[in-house]
């Protein structure tokens, strides 16, 4: 009996259709369905879900149901789980969530490779931005690492030896922030820790019923306040401290603090809720960052966050009320060059920078040489008269580019990396830029994999003074127009455009683009003539690469033509005979009735291809009459 590689642990609770639409990913594995379990633990649930679960156990060996009576919450399903593992790894799976078809097999052979106790596959989802943990793969890190802190869902692989020999469980019954428990202590633990970023492992997916939100934070069976405490203590315990605002436990808390202290006071949370709800909050974070973290971990944060840190700590409610409004404000303002096509590559110049609500830019001002954050920002937050010292501009500072694959939810890394600078306006003012150019290759794009059919949306994240805002690239093209010539790349065409919304985007193998009409203006214009063909100058390609098919109609006859790349282009081939009558026959692509050739055929046979726009010499009219 081959051995069980992997146990994929799947707590559920009144799931009802969810089970059926998360089970066929889970089933569907590439790794050998004798090699891998799917145990379900069934929390006490009232619908049909049980129901559900033992028909799909019926039809799948591979596949136990457990139950126990209601426990309110993900850990104790997850731990009985564990306790009927035989896998000699763990994958935890929420039952509304789903698996990428070779997730399993990679994330194994990714364990096996480096001998890990943890493994995180790349996340895609509905509900979060992208992480930039997934921008590469890395095979072997520790704790060090912090960027880990970015992801604390259990939705991870682990070896079962090592969660055995640590004696590592989720907290039991009604316990939120279990998962951040779980996953903290297995990174203070874990020897080696590997990440797999070049596939879409794990799809954490919105419900369109909201039963996957965390809609109770802070009821008070839940103990929000109380874990956190537990998961800071947790932390402390395993590292040791420093007054170095860069020393690990520090960069470990930074997360904490930042995510479940300082969220209470800021935009949108604490101009949305009920102050009379928000208040108490706000004071029961306070209480916790005063008590519990460390001087170090608040010094630690870039300017803006700094400032919320102290209104928090000061106890100033209505301070960080107005800062939070006026903050909200802030857009972030993208520039981008003239895309164009290099050596099979999309490229394109692109500068990030924000802006203040009134539309000018978010500055420093030089003061007694140092800097200090724009007075706009402050106006109405009291006690920050004398300004507010940005001591660090670039402390935690970055920016990145991000491409969206629109169907599947998957979010790429193009090639490159944006340089954070402070750029001079004059008069003692600067403003913190992030520049650099897009270099998409879509051919590599998809963790080395071309990209999928589909179209593809360009994003950026900008992180700057503790602001940080995901924006679309936009530039200055007309919106729903070509942003860049067509491209032939590994025979499928490649279209560059501005969305509706000014937002650049590439369809790949016209998803929703379509070539005849986003080069009908360009084909007019050729004068081009060939009988191997004709040159169509306004596509790129490069040569060696893959012909693309493509469908055009000439005269009234549809057939399948291809476009060639070239070292000057692509270049049009028809078939060689067409069941059509001698003459000069207009080619069509789909969805244009604009030509972009004319071919010439005599007798069945088609001669030469001509461009819209050749005008043949008096010469050439006299032999095409000795021809005919």
């Amino acid at each position: 009996m081959p051995r069980v590689k992997v146990s994929v642990i799947v707590p559920v609770y009144n799931t009802g259709k969810y089970v059926d639409e998360c089970a066929p990913s889970l089933l569907g594995q590439s790794l050998p369905a004798d090699e891998y379990e799917v145990i379900y633990v069934d929390d006490g649930s009232t619908d049909d879900t049980l129901a559900r679960l033992e028909k799909i156990a019926a039809a799948h060996p591979n596949v136990q149901v457990h139950t126990q009576a209601n426990s309110g919450w993900p850990g104790a399903p997850r731990n009985l789980g564990m306790r009927h593992a035989r896998g000699e790894y763990v994958q935890f799976v929420d039952h509304d969530d789903t698996l990428g078809p070779e997730a399993l097999e990679r994330l194994y052979d990714h364990a096996k490779r480096n001998d890990a106790d943890v493994v995180l596959g790349k996340m895609s989802s509905t509900m979060v931005r992208p992480r930039r943990l997934f921008r590469y793969t890395v095979d072997a890190c520790t704790i060090e690492n912090d960027e880990l802190m970015q992801s604390m869902s259990p939705h991870k692989m682990f070896r079962r030896a090592f969660v055995e020999e640590h004696g590592l469980r989720f907290p039991e019954g009604p316990w939120i922030l279990e998962d951040l428990l779980f996953v903290s202590a297995a990174y203070l633990k874990a020897e080696r820790i590997s990440v797999l970023a070049d596939y879409p492992c794990y799809y954490w997916m919105k419900r369109d019923d909201g039963g996957n939100n965390t809609r109770h934070r802070f009821d008070p069976r839940y103990g929000f306040w109380t874990n956190v405490r537990t998961i800071v203590g947790q932390i402390k315990d395993g590292t040791p401290p420093s007054d170095d605002v860069d020393a690990l436990q520090n960069r470990l808390l930074h997360r904490l603090y930042h995510v479940e202290i300082l969220s209470r006071t800021r935009e949108p949370e604490i101009l949305r809720e009920d102050p009379a709800e928000q208040r108490p909050r706000f004071e029961s974070g306070r209480e916790l960052a005063l008590t519990e973290f460390p001087a170090a971990v608040r010094e630690g944060l870039p300017a803006v966050s700094r400032l919320r840190a102290e209104l928090l700590e000061r106890g100033d409610f209505d301070g960080a009320v107005a800062l939070a409004e006026r903050v909200r404000e802030v857009k972030a303002r993208t520039e981008v060059g003239d895309p164009r096509w290099e050596d099979g590559r999309l490229v394109a110049d692109i500068t990030l920078s924000l802006l203040r609500g009134d539309g000018e830019p978010l500055v420093l001002v030089e003061r007694d040489r140092r800097q200090w954050l724009d007075p706009e920002l402050l106006i109405g937050v009291p006690g920050i008269e004398d300004g507010w010292e940005v001591r660090d501009p670039f402390r935690l500072a970055y920016a990145e580019l991000v491409v969206k694959d629109r169907d599947r939810e998957d979010w790429w890394y193009p090639e490159g990396d944006l340089e954070v600078r402070l750029k001079s306006l004059g008069e003692g003012r600067s403003q913190l830029v992030a520049s650099g150019r897009l270099r998409l290759d879509p051919e590599r794009l998809a963790g080395g994999r071309p990209l999928e059919r589909g179209v593809h949306d360009v994003w950026a994240f900008v992180q700057l003074l503790g602001i940080d805002r995901m924006a679309r690239m936009t530039g200055d093209g007309t919106h729903g127009a070509p942003a860049a010539a067509p491209a032939l790349t590994g025979g499928r065409l490649a279209l560059p455009y501005w969305t509706g919304s000014g937002q650049l985007a590439l369809d790949i193998d016209q998803r929703q683009r379509r070539l005849g009409v986003d080069t009908a203006e360009a084909a007019e214009k050729n004068a081009g003539r060939d009988d191997r063909g004709l040159p169509l100058p306004y596509i790129s390609a490069t040569a060696g690469s893959a012909p693309a098919p493509v469908k055009v109609t000439v005269s009234t006859v549809t057939v399948e033509a291809e476009l060639v790349p070239e070292a000057a282009g692509a270049r049009l081939r028809l078939p060689g005979r067409l069941e059509l009558p001698s003459g000069r026959h207009p080619v069509t692509l789909p969805e244009t009735s604009t030509p972009v050739a004319y071919a010439v055929v005599r007798d069945g046979v088609v001669l030469r291809l001509e461009g819209p726009a050749y005008r043949p010499g008096t010469a050439r009219r006299w032999l095409d009459r000795l021809g005919r």
